[in-house]
């Protein structure tokens, strides 16, 4: 009779082979040419710019890219919805005084606003407008790896997972990532949140 993994034992494998996709990931997305990168990028801006829950939002979430580490460039789409006129949030990772973290995604004016503010990403001011539930309409979210369920694998500090269910829904959420980072399937946990579509350079799920 099959009595199946020990749910400590499955735990262990599920987080380590999501490391050693994460070491993978990395290491690919790093043999790549910056210049391959960028016009890679370049098609996910497109496909996003004309995705249908893009078209119609009124307030987009968006993330600033680490260009060093060759993640997606979406400067260029956040270009083009200031220029619309949609409002555009990031998120924020703000230490607790009793630990832990508050996280969320703040409004920007512009480009401007976002700097280097102790994490590994940029992020808006801290007196910046803090988005609540119907505030964002998208939320584009980044990773190291995606499935064609929606579901992915990012930088290991749960930072989506935590904060997407404040905001989606009513906000839906799209991961973006090149194409050659979608893998047919991923390990997942309990707390993992699979995210409505995939954008990618080659194709959207």
């Amino acid at each position: 009779m099959d009595v199946g993994l020990d749910p400590k034992l499955q735990a262990e494998l599920v987080s380590r082979a999501k490391k050693q996709i994460r070491a993978r990931m990395r290491a690919i997305r790093k043999g790549h040419p910056s210049a391959a990168l960028k016009e890679r990028s370049r098609a996910i801006v497109e496909r996003l710019l004309s995705h249908p829950s893009v078209v119609g939002a009124r307030s987009v979430a968006s993330f600033w890219p680490m260009i060093e580490s060759g993640e997606v460039d979406l400067r260029a789409f956040d270009e083009n919805l200031r220029q619309r006129g949609v409002s555009l949030y990031y998120p924020f990772m703000e230490p607790l005084s009793l630990g832990g973290y508050s996280t969320g995604f703040r409004r920007t004016t512009s480009q401007e606003d976002l700097a280097d503010r102790g994490q590994s990403f940029f992020e808006p001011p801290k007196e910046a407008e803090i988005a609540r539930s119907g505030d964002i309409d998208v939320v584009i979210v980044p990773a190291l790896a995606a499935d064609v369920r929606g579901h992915r694998i990012g930088y290991g500090a749960g930072y989506y997972d935590a904060t997407l269910a404040d905001v989606c829904p009513p906000a839906q959420s799209i991961i973006v990532v090149y194409h050659f980072q979608m893998l047919a399937e991923l390990p997942i946990e309990g707390h993992d949140v699979a995210c409505d579509f995939v954008v990618t350079d080659e194709k959207s799920y």
